[in-house]
């Protein structure tokens, strides 16, 4: 396997990452709930005839700094779990023997698999990483890392206008309130069988549960001052 193979695999898992089922219905749900979190005290401390518009302006003002602060974590996180990898490779490559290089493989595999992967299937890899051309000197970040954090960016970004938008499509204060708690709930409820189907728990009954964990959740948070 070549440096330019492992560089590709490792971009391979970081593109997943960013498209991960749990990673994108939970940067949708943060917005949701950092959106819902402001209508309900814009709502509560504004009235007249541009509420509606306010309470928009403040959930997207709100989700935009938060998707912005998401998006740049996101690249932090990729990089440092490049640097990571790019650690354990320069550390097989210059372990002075071949079980110290099997022993750093082991250090860094999950905990789940340390029990089932066997040192000679660790010493096939090290092997492979050992005879690569040498590995960059720094982590370094890529097209496809900001096309990630562009793609989070705009899930929170997104998921203001479910909650906040039917108030200024809706002149009645009650209908759009209405709209916007359905439209909510629904969001949730897709979210949860996003979830239970990917994880094998079961897709309706994850649905109405998180429907019920944002509800709670919701409720927390507007109690809390959030």
């Amino acid at each position: 396997m070549s440096a330019t193979g492992l560089t590709q695999q490792e971009e391979v898992q970081t593109r997943e990452a960013v498209l991960d089922t749990v990673d994108r219905v939970s940067e949708l749900c943060f917005g949701l709930f950092m959106a819902l979190t402001f209508v309900g005290a814009v709502s509560a401390a504004t009235g007249g005839e541009d509420a509606g518009r306010k309470m928009l302006y403040t959930a997207l003002g709100c989700n935009l700094a938060w998707g912005l602060a998401d998006g740049v974590m996101y690249l932090v996180r990729t990089l440092t779990n490049r640097g990571k990898w790019l650690t354990l490779v320069l550390t097989v490559k210059n372990a002075p023997d071949a079980s110290a290089g099997v022993s750093a493989l082991r250090d860094a595999l999950p905990k789940p698999l340390k029990s089932v992967v066997a040192d000679s299937e660790l010493e096939l890899i090290r092997a492979r990483i050992a005879t690569t051309a040498p590995s960059p000197d720094r982590p370094r970040l890529v097209r496809d890392d900001f096309l990630g954090a562009v793609g989070i960016f705009a899930l929170v970004v997104f998921s203001t206008f479910p909650v906040a938008l039917p108030f200024v499509l809706f002149k009645d204060a009650s209908t759009a309130l209405i709209v916007s708690r359905v439209l909510t709930l629904t969001m949730l409820f897709c979210a949860g069988i996003a979830l239970g189907r990917h994880s094998g728990f079961g897709g309706w009954r994850a649905g109405f549960a998180m429907v019920a964990l944002g509800v709670t959740l919701t409720i927390a948070i507007i109690a809390l001052g959030g």
